[in-house]
């Protein structure tokens, strides 16, 4: 089995979305070596090993240095750390999700680079400085150029000869699950009816000020909100009500139990930097729960799913699409959901990662980037 090795900002246990999709599909094909970004331990710098999936290792630096991501600080023990994967996987093809562990790959052998793109993660709260120039570098050194969404294509396409678009997509057959409405998280077992649900990462992507006016407006009205809250918000901003749960991050596993009780989805995203290229996995993956759905105008949800989205801005205009959502006839839904249907089966996870690696297999036949090898690439990019 050919290797691979990922460099990712996105922990392999913390929220399941594209890479744990992608990679663990790859995962039949090649020898994955996952590197999360590293954690403060005492003693000699080492891999702490985990193994979820047969070819698929998750190896989490532990490191001396205070500061965390793949930071300066860091950078000395993760070369060290990383410089003995030579070994262990040879001529490896390197994938990127974050453009700051890209000093790294001058301690490897690459026989192929890629970038998989998913988000704009210089718009996110508290980004490292030097992202926007180690994502430069990245584009210089890399083979093969991933986006995550029409969005963020247009952003990438002009800035690397070979970049293809491939937005989220779903795996039907597991939230399909949320159909036997009777199989619901004993979670929500005490919380009345309605209820509409959200899951995903609460951070400064979440409009809170959306979230609390909705809550506000109607008490009778369940907000189930479905994940973790990121460490770089203050939780104290989250606003707190009697008809607003907040329940934690849930394994992947559960997500269709959430799905079988709400009667509706809801994508309350601030309008801001950090969702101006965002293209939400949960939009498919709601879909084949076939329930209501509600989104501020994020512009991939727009433009991919205003069919069958309701698309409003503004708390007032919101909360209308959310009373409409509920209102809505069986006929109405039924039409909603031949639509939701025709969607999904044009697209899967299976598909996605398979045409990935149909791309992949092409570098090993054609010469997409002549002007050096990548090893030649790579010294060139430090940063």
């Amino acid at each position: 089995m050919r290797s691979l090795i990922v460099f990712s900002h996105l922990g392999w246990d913390f929220v399941y979305q594209r890479p744990q999709h992608l990679l663990s599909r790859l995962s039949k094909h090649y020898r994955i070596l996952f590197i999360e970004e590293p954690r403060h331990g005492t003693g000699e710098p080492h891999f702490a090993r985990a193994q979820p999936l047969a070819n698929l290792t998750v190896l989490t630096p532990v490191t001396p240095a205070a500061q965390p991501h793949f930071s300066d600080e860091q950078m000395p023990y993760l070369r060290q750390l990383v410089r003995q994967l030579r070994k262990e996987a040879p001529d490896p093809i390197v994938w990127f999700y974050t453009p700051m562990a890209l000093p790294l790959l001058e301690e490897l052998e690459p026989q192929h680079v890629v970038y998989d793109c998913m988000d704009e993660l210089s718009a996110f709260k508290n980004a490292p400085p030097q992202l926007l120039e180690r994502e430069q570098a990245l584009f210089n050194v890399a083979d093969i150029v991933f986006t995550g969404g029409p969005s963020i294509y247009a952003a990438k396409k002009d800035r690397h000869p070979n970049v293809h678009c491939f937005p989220s997509s779903v795996d039907v057959a597991h939230f399909r699950q949320a159909l036997d409405r009777n199989n619901q998280h004993p979670s929500q077992a005490g919380i009345p009816r309605p209820r509409l649900g959200f899951y995903g990462v609460i951070d400064e992507r979440l409009d809170v000020d959306l979230v609390a006016a909705m809550a506000d407006a109607h008490p009778e009205w369940q907000l189930v909100l479905v994940g973790p809250v990121h460490s770089k918000i203050d939780p104290a901003i989250l606003p707190q009500r009697p008809n607003i749960h907040y329940v934690g991050q849930q394994p992947y596993s559960a997500l269709p139990r959430f799905l079988a009780a709400w009667d509706v989805c809801l994508m309350p995203f601030a309008l801001n930097e950090s969702t101006r290229f965002i293209s939400p996995t949960k939009s498919l993956e709601y879909m084949a729960a076939e329930l209501p759905i509600a989104s501020t105008p994020v512009k991939d949800v727009v433009d991919l799913h205003a069919d069958v989205v309701a698309i409003a801005e503004g708390p007032e205009a919101f909360i209308a699409a959310c009373e409409a959502a509920l209102a809505l006839s069986s006929e109405d839904m039924r039409r909603k959901v031949m639509q939701m249907r025709e969607k999904l089966s044009r697209t899967s996870w299976d598909s996605t990662a398979s045409q990935m690696r149909d791309l992949l297999d092409q570098l090993d036949g054609e010469s997409t980037r002549v002007d050096a090898t990548p090893a030649q690439r790579v010294a060139g990019s430090r940063t």
